[in-house]
């Protein structure tokens, strides 16, 4: 099995997103994560699936999605130089005692306490898959209470976005 970042551009619609899970769970595809938010253009949403599969499946799941009216553009770009990120909230035991401890590991990770309550903290993290995998890691042992992360967001690297190109009244082309 291997993942595969698919970043999909889509019509602002409601709705758009139920079709685009279903499609998923009426075949039995594995969505990894799911990000979805609009774009510099409102009537437009990206989003940015991570699938897990062999080549038979994530062509099947290219195929179906180009299959509804609301998609507008799809491209699979695992192998292109981008930049991916995902944020976590972690809201972890802290006692006074071991503040300092987890605060110096809050620096390391170069996160961001959002919150501090009587005996917990809540930190922010953002980074790639392995840099959230690490600082959950490091935290675990003070006790994880709560925790929540977004999936992956992703953008390709450059001046221009291949296949993805805006035009000057803001349509995709």
């Amino acid at each position: 099995m291997m993942k595969r970042t698919l970043s999909v551009l889509v019509e602002n619609r409601p709705g758009v997103l139920t079709r685009v899970a279903g499609l998923f769970s009426r075949r039995g595809y594995n969505i990894h994560s799911l990000a979805v938010g609009h774009t510099e253009n409102p009537s437009i949403s990206r989003m940015t699936i991570v699938v897990e599969g062999d080549a038979h499946i994530i062509e099947q799941v290219e195929k179906q999605l180009n299959k509804l009216i609301d998609v507008i553009k799809i491209s699979d770009i695992t192998d292109e130089p981008y930049v991916g990120r995902e944020l976590v909230l972690i809201k972890v035991n802290a006692e006074p005692d071991v503040r300092g401890e987890i605060m110096q590991i809050v620096e390391i990770f170069r996160a961001r306490i959002v919150d501090i309550a009587r005996n917990s903290v809540i930190i922010e993290a953002t980074g790639d898959e392995e840099k959230i995998d690490a600082i959950e890691a490091s935290l675990k042992p003070f006790g994880i209470r709560e925790m929540v992360r977004t999936g992956k967001i992703a953008m390709i690297r450059g001046a221009k976005t291949k296949g993805m190109e805006a035009s000057g009244d803001g349509s995709a082309i």
